[in-house]
């Protein structure tokens, strides 16, 4: 007695999985740039490493006597995988089995993966291309009647917000729910040219008046400037690239801690670059990324969500081989300004930063909230009291680098100031409510309107103020802890990130 013929069926069922779409529709793929599901787990995984799960699952074609003619594969691929060695749920959907709709999606697939990764508390990587096991309109007339929506499973995806990294890569036309799973992510990346993403797609928004193409509607620039996905880049080799790095920074899950990479870089390292980078001029705008690349492990700066946002810079960095949250200024954006995406952003990141217990490392060159009417329109103020809200909330470990400006609410948001302030600043440094610059003319509006020259006595009452807005006049008071030699910033921050480390790993 032997069970060969049912193995062999296992095998046939296995390679007619393998044929996915069949030939001319992964030919199809292949010809728009695109590659195929199983080459995409193949590329982002560790080689080798990849069990499926559910490979034989799908539709079969019976004959007369019962036998198997064909088997048409679901179009949802996921299994066990490593990535640098740590494993992970990766899964992909086949574009080539009905563009990923629904009527040849089988959900408790979907539903299985994202509880894999939350019960054994992996980390999961979703590529995303069509709907994503969303509708399809043909699906109502094979059914035969009509559905009220709901979404199987979306538990499970709240479930791995919460306690795992989420990775989404949108690599194709992505509409419905497969924007919804991409958006769904502590990470996502969209592929230039490749990529576009909705809620519904060209031909649905043509209901109501719309005429643009995939790109203007949901293209990559549209969504990595309005903040609907983090980055873009170039490539999907690009994307697992990036994929891979962002999951470097990150424990498996929140009931871990993020590993320490051994560093050749020197703790003592003090790049004299920083001892002129702040002009003097406060109008002049400088580059706050040098400093990044100045201070932090060298190559260790993975910026994320580069194209919205942008007064403020996002990313993950390593101090002596230690993994960091870097939150900083970019003064060439609306000089460093708050505004209301900036401020989204930042809640956003410094969420993600405590949910995996990172440190956080702050550079703050902040001249407050953005003003003026748009600023208004936004709604800018309750935007900025969330991000405050975010940076008082969280519970690791913060340290702070006052670059140059501080001021009003926002500058205040540079950290907790009911916790001990681990805090330097450089001698540039310049804070207060608001500007100096302008605050004169209305704290001095009477004495101004009644000089005889009030031009002159303006230049008088500002070269009084200048003389106590001096950074050493705060430290006298204890106002700022230390001001520091800007040299010095790299080696004070290691010594930030071993000390937060040895509170994080107890």
């Amino acid at each position: 007695m032997s069970w060969k013929k049912e193995v062999d069926e296992l095998a046939l069922r296995r390679t007619m999985a393998e044929k996915m779409g069949g030939e001319e529709k992964v030919a199809r793929q292949h010809s728009r740039g695109k590659m195929d599901a199983r080459a995409r787990i193949a590329a982002i995984v560790d080689p080798g490493s990849f069990r499926e799960i559910g490979k034989i699952a799908g539709r079969g074609t019976y004959g007369p006597d019962g036998d198997l003619e064909d088997l048409a594969a679901s179009n949802f691929i996921f299994g066990r995988a490593n990535i640098d060695g740590r494993p992970v749920v990766a899964s992909a959907d086949d574009f080539t089995v009905r563009g990923g709709a629904a009527d040849a999606a089988l959900h408790r697939k979907f539903i299985q993966c994202e509880a894999m990764a939350h019960e054994y508390r992996l980390p999961l990587i979703r590529m995303v291309d069509g709907t994503g096991g969303g509708g399809s309109v043909k699906t109502l007339e094979d059914m035969g009647y009509t559905y009220i929506p709901h979404v199987p499973g979306w538990d499970e995806i709240i479930a791995n917000l919460d306690t795992v990294p989420v990775v989404a890569l949108a690599l194709g036309p992505t509409a419905g729910l497969g924007a919804a799973r991409v958006v769904a992510s502590h990470y996502s990346i969209m592929v230039r040219g490749l990529s576009q993403l909705f809620a519904a797609g060209p031909a649905v928004a043509a209901a109501i008046g719309d005429t643009l193409d995939r790109e203007e509607l949901g293209g990559s620039d549209v969504h990595t400037r309005n903040g609907v996905v983090d980055d873009e880049v170039a490539s999907e080799a690009e994307a697992f690239a990036a994929a891979r790095r962002f999951l470097s920074y990150l424990p498996s899950s929140i009931h871990e801690r993020a590993a320490r990479i051994s560093c050749s870089d020197p703790v003592d390292r003090r790049e004299e670059a920083l001892l002129s980078i702040v002009p003097r001029e406060a109008k002049q705008v400088y580059s706050m990324r040098r400093i990044c690349n100045a201070v932090f492990d060298q190559g260790s700066f993975f910026e994320m969500g580069a194209r919205w946002g942008r007064a403020a810079i996002t990313a993950f960095a390593r101090l002596d081989g230690w993994p960091v949250a870097v939150l900083a200024s970019d003064p060439s954006y609306l000089g460093g300004s708050w505004d209301a995406k900036t401020s989204e952003k930042v809640e956003r990141f410094v969420k993600l930063a405590d949910q995996f217990h990172l440190p956080i490392v702050h550079l703050v060159d902040n001249p407050g909230f953005m003003i003026g009417g748009e600023a208004e329109r936004t709604g800018t103020i309750r935007y900025g009291v969330q991000a405050m809200n975010a940076i008082y909330r969280a519970k690791v470990p913060l340290a702070s680098v006052v670059v140059r400006r501080a001021y009003g609410i926002a500058g205040s948001a540079m950290s907790n100031a009911e916790r001990f302030q681990y805090r330097f600043a450089w001698p540039s440094g310049d804070w207060g409510s608001l500007p100096i610059e302008g605050g004169v003319e209305v704290a001095y509006k009477s004495e101004l309107e009644a000089a005889q020259d009030p031009a002159a006595h303006l230049a008088a009452i500002r070269e009084r103020l200048n003389r106590v807005r001096s950074p050493f006049r705060t430290a006298e008071k204890f106002g700022v802890e230390d001001i520091i030699d800007p040299r010095d910033t790299r080696p004070l921050l290691c010594e930030f990130a071993e000390l937060a480390w040895r509170v994080l790993k107890e």
